[in-house]
């Protein structure tokens, strides 16, 4: 029997169904066992991150709904899940807490604009391809970021799991204010019932992964708060779930607000456009799909502005729901409409039953969701292979946790930042040499080789620019330095000069003029049509002469020694 042929996309600036189509018969089952499998985990997680968001847990309900739909059919990806994410959630909670009091009208209808905004700048991505900001947030300060949120956010659950209050917003006075102050008005049936939730979950999904323990958890525990009647124990409850349908509606804020949200919008468009965009990509490398991040970008981006005009806060394209439903043979966003199906049936008619839910219960779920974002095993690769990696992921994730998620993410960026241009400004810089029928060999700078008697080639690994071109004269007039013998010829090998701004052509120009003082020719080769047509507008092949700029290294050398 012929195996199916693979689905071709075909998308264009702004796609439809290309998630969906073509359905292919045989998948329709898994793709239905996949969303009531992902439906079974993600319902208590979002009503989690509602919870660290600091709105009404029904609002997380709300992520699964529209935003998920619309991602469904305008998403490019066949395998993302949006829905509410514990990256975004903390950051909104941080910036709003100081403008509104959480859970209120108001504080929802800020987090309703944010998600608003950030679908904006989503869209606004996709139509100025600006997708390329996401690769600013390198995995390093990802796992750094991550790491930070998730020991902030399981920190910030103990309280409500040993049914104290929570005083303040640091985590780490939180806690030793607990053991130091609120020990006497513990419950002690509250912390048990947190205790073997927190076994359970833990356990379960360390030896038997593919069960959905959360969903088990919430179920057990909403059945024996009503037949036990735990509130009347001193157990808290979630208490009413509102029934129905989001309202449709224009988040309803003063205008001079939008000001303020503007730098949270911002940070979570980063967070959103890194986070996606990296799930996205190793979904579709796994299965052979093509990777079109501008048409995800789009689906982010209406999805955003979906969950923001039903009241919710901004969704995320989440790894683990993303794993979730690819594990369970989901192949398609066809999963995902059955779990926004099952979603519409729980908000229509099972919000009842959510009611009697404890409160610790939903604080134990949210602390092992933090427990699940701290990355050990990624920092302790970091610190095995790039020590100075691990430094940075550690100061992100000690920003995160001890000044803010908000400026943990400015942080992030800024250090992704730093690191790249770490590398750019400080390249590893070679001369090359012939070896007889073996090619070209890089060897250091120190080595002083010479391709011949009087003749250095010299490959520059970076692009040329203001961070790095003092660096490039000063290598250069080094090697000249130190030749023996001296030089006739330098030539600069541009294999890896992609792009050279003014200061970069201008260090050039006064090279070209310091070696020439010295009696030396400055050649060049491999140097790539962009990179030509810079040297020309700038005149700079009219200095150097047409007849100094060779194709190959070995052109330069037979170049030589014709000229002797």
């Amino acid at each position: 029997m012929p195996a199916e042929e693979e689905p071709t996309k075909k998308t264009g600036p702004f796609p439809f169904l290309s998630g969906i189509l073509p359905i292919r018969k045989s998948q329709v089952p898994l793709d239905i066992i996949a969303g009531i499998t992902l439906a079974a985990l993600a319902i208590p997680q979002v009503m989690g991150y509602a919870k660290i968001a600091g709105v009404p847990v029904v609002y997380g309900l709300y992520t699964l709904l529209l935003p998920l739909a619309v991602f469904a059919l305008f998403g490019n990806s066949r395998h993302l899940v949006v829905a509410a994410d514990s990256a975004t959630a903390a950051l909104l909670a941080t910036a709003l807490v100081t403008m509104a009091l959480p859970g209120s009208p108001g504080y929802v209808a800020l987090a309703g604009m944010v998600a608003l905004l950030a679908g904006g700048f989503l869209i606004l991505a996709r139509i100025f391809r600006l997708s390329f900001i996401a690769d600013f947030l390198s995995r390093t300060v990802l796992i750094g970021f991550l790491t930070g949120v998730g020991i902030q956010v399981a920190l910030g659950q103990i309280p409500e799991m040993f049914g104290v209050l929570k005083e303040g917003d640091n985590p780490i006075l939180q806690i030793i204010t607990i053991f130091t102050k609120e020990i006497p008005q513990m419950n002690g049936l509250t912390i048990v019932l947190s205790l073997l939730v927190l076994f359970i979950i833990l356990c379960g999904s360390r030896y038997l992964k593919k069960v959905p323990w959360t969903f088990f958890v919430v179920i057990g525990t909403i059945i024996a708060s009503w037949a036990l009647n735990l509130e009347a124990r001193g157990v808290e409850i979630i208490g009413t779930v509102p029934a129905g349908l989001p309202p449709v509606a224009f988040p309803a804020i003063p205008l001079d607000k939008i000001p303020d949200l503007l730098g949270v919008a911002a940070a979570c468009f980063i967070v959103i456009l890194a986070q996606s965009a990296l799930t996205s990509r190793a979904y579709a490398m796994r299965h052979g799909e093509k990777f079109d991040e501008g048409g995800d970008l789009v689906g982010l981006g209406l999805s955003n502005v979906a969950a923001g005009m039903s009241g919710t806060f901004v969704v995320n394209g989440s790894p683990t729901m993303t794993e979730v439903a690819d594990t369970s043979g989901g192949k398609s966003q066809l999963a995902q409409l059955v779990t926004v199906g099952i979603v519409l049936v729980v908000l229509l008619f099972l919000t009842v039953p959510l009611s009697f839910l404890p409160g610790a219960v939903l604080a134990t779920i949210v602390f092992t969701i933090g427990i699940h974002l701290i990355d050990l095993n990624g920092m302790k690769e970091l610190l095995d292979r790039r020590p100075v990696e691990f430094v940075v992921a550690f100061i992100t994730a000690v920003a995160v946790i001890f000044v803010g998620v908000r400026w943990g993410i400015i942080l992030a960026i800024v250090l992704s930042i730093i690191a790249h241009l770490r590398h750019s400004y400080k390249p590893l810089n070679f001369l090359l040499v012939e070896a007889p029928h073996r090619g070209w060999l890089f060897t250091p700078l120190e080595s002083g080789n010479q391709a011949a008697p009087g003749l250095v080639i010299y490959q520059f690994a970076a692009n040329l620019y203001y961070a790095n071109e003092a660096r490039f004269t000063s290598e250069i007039l080094e090697v000249v330095k130190n030749a023996s013998p001296s030089l006739k010829w330098f030539c600069i090998s541009a294999s890896s000069i992609h792009d050279i701004d003014f200061s970069g052509s201008e260090a050039l120009r006064q090279l070209h003029g310091e070696l020439k003082k010295q009696g030396i020719t400055l050649v060049m080769c491999y140097v790539e049509p962009h990179v030509m047509h810079q040297l020309e507008r700038d005149k700079l092949v009219d200095l150097i002469g047409k007849e100094h700029i060779f194709a190959f290294t070995k052109d330069v050398a037979v170049a030589y020694e014709k000229n002797l």
